[in-house]
């Protein structure tokens, strides 16, 4: 890996495109943490329940109605362009986001689109740097270019999400510090789309862009999803894993949500937005220790019960997790209840992608992946709405927390008892297009 790493840095055209990322992705964790701060522990923020569920499904509805089509017209766009006009396009997105901030307060309609806006063209940007990355990086150092540059990326986010809840911590809580955290997070991107420029105009591709009527690609899209979801579901083990994997999602983003409204409203000060976006974060960062030791113990410990019944486990655990939470919203419960939370969650998701990448014939495994990201996002949408009608302002409620453990030991059941252990033998007689799909022989 090291000796590979090497190889790949002497690589121009990789080291720029990775300074693009990591500045991207630094740019992208200080707005989301400003984007936090302002929508979701603002003093002129409303701390409801259906205030900060509807704040986040705006947050995620880029990633779920954007997401499928980005392909499409990445194929038409030069993605150095992408790379470059976006960084462009969001920093001013977020200095006009910023300056509303300042003069309306966090809850304008104008910061609203804007956040929207911002978060669509990042979509874009993700998109881009995984499209590019072949046209820098060719032949065997591609899977490890593929395996380095995710992990750099998140560690830029995470970082940039650090500075971003410094600045936001300093200063005075308010609409100042809400729009200073955005405003760092807009001369970030400027400088990413400096570096952007640093490449030259043709060298991410595509080599030939794709010319024609943008209505049929789109349409294509649509299509190419449905044989997607068809194959899957025929397949059965990753079409039963990938709908495993949004009804967790859905149960944690009803957790997620009321995390949110817990760390404002019951364990900081009334008002204290600074304390209230200080314990979220520590309840985010118990999680990602949960989700950490997942990466550790599931190579081990799943090969030794298979990925179904190491889902049905993971479940269970999450069940645990929320019954602890029944007992008391403390501090010390919430954040161990995290912990587990977050180590379900992760060797979960480990295990639904072992299936996924296994059971799916190779050329349909780029419409799973995007199935997958569909409803990935699309079950945190889900749970952002009932988190609006059911979990109280305060966050925290007995019978919602056993409700979710209910639902959780449910599922596992239903994964323990009748998901299928191997894949079905399908024949498909047109893989490029909206296949026939029936059982047969191996």
């Amino acid at each position: 890996m090291i000796t590979e790493l090497r190889q790949l840095l002497r690589l121009s055209g990789f080291r720029r495109l990775l300074t693009v990322r990591l500045v991207s992705q630094a740019a992208d964790g200080m707005f989301q943490v400003g984007l936090a701060s302002a929508w979701f522990f603002s003093p002129d923020a409303a701390g409801s329940a259906a205030a900060v569920a509807g704040r986040y499904a705006l947050m995620l509805a880029p990633f779920t109605l954007v997401g499928p089509f980005a392909g499409a017209l990445l194929d038409r766009w030069r993605r150095r362009q992408v790379l470059l006009v976006g960084n462009l396009v969001r920093a001013l997105l977020t200095l006009a986001m910023a300056a509303t901030v300042v003069a309306t307060g966090p809850d304008a309609w104008g910061v609203l689109v804007l956040g929207l806006a911002a978060l669509s063209v990042n979509r874009f940007l993700l998109a881009g740097l995984s499209a590019g990355l072949p046209n820098v990086v060719e032949g065997r150092l591609l899977l490890t270019a593929n395996s380095i540059t995710p992990t750099l990326g998140a560690g830029a986010a995470f970082l940039g999400g650090g500075v971003g809840f410094v600045v936001a911590w300093v200063l005075p809580a308010g609409r100042t510090a809400d729009a200073a955290a955005l405003a760092c997070a807009a001369v970030v991107m400027l400088l990413g789309a400096l570096a952007a420029g640093r490449l030259r105009r043709d060298q991410l591709g595509p080599l030939t862009p794709r010319r024609g009527d943008l209505r049929g690609d789109l349409a294509a899209v649509l299509r190419d999803l449905v044989a997607g979801a068809r194959y899957l579901a025929a397949r059965r083990t990753p079409g039963q894993a990938l709908a495993v994997m949004a009804a967790h999602r859905f149960l944690y983003g009803v957790v997620f949500i009321a995390s949110i409204l817990i760390a404002r409203n019951l364990l900081a000060p009334p008002g204290d937005s600074a304390a209230g976006l200080a314990t979220f974060a520590l309840i985010l960062g118990l999680t990602a220790v949960g989700g950490a030791a997942a990466v550790v113990v599931t190579p081990t410990l799943s090969r030794a019960t298979g990925p179904q019944v190491w889902i049905a486990l993971m479940l269970l655990l999450a069940a645990a997790s929320q019954l602890l939470l029944c007992t008391t919203p403390s501090r010390a419960v919430v954040l161990t209840g995290a912990g587990l939370l977050g180590l379900a969650a992760q060797a979960a998701k480990i295990a639904v992608d072992t299936i996924v990448q296994r059971d799916t014939r190779d050329d349909f495994r780029g419409r799973a992946f995007a199935l997958y990201d569909v409803l990935y996002n699309a079950a945190f949408v889900g749970a952002a709405v009932l988190a609006a009608l059911f979990v109280p302002d305060a966050g925290w409620s007995r019978p919602l927390f056993a409700a979710l453990a209910v639902a959780y030991v449910l599922v596992a059941a239903w994964v323990w008892l009748r998901a299928a252990r191997e894949p079905e033998q399908i024949v498909d007689s047109s893989p490029s297009r909206n296949p026939q799909l029936s059982p047969t022989l191996p």
